[in-house]
């Protein structure tokens, strides 16, 4: 049986916790700034755990745990 592969490019956007949680950025902070609100935007700065959703499919690109 061939070896289980990581995606790359998840692996460069993702970080997993030591708990195995997935902590990723938020989108929209790279333009059209000007109409967003300063709270929001400062909001957009923080990382955030990616819920269950979306950590299943997460798992499936990261089968190894990489991207700790």
């Amino acid at each position: 049986m061939p070896k289980m592969k990581s995606h790359k490019g998840t692996k460069k956007r993702v970080k997993i916790t030591a708990k195995g949680k997935f902590v990723v950025k938020h989108s929209g902070t790279s333009h059209i700034l000007t109409k967003k609100k300063r709270n929001k935007k400062n909001k957009l700065k923080k990382d955030f755990v990616a819920g269950e959703g979306s950590a299943r499919k997460l798992r499936v690109l990261l089968p190894t745990g990489e991207g700790r």
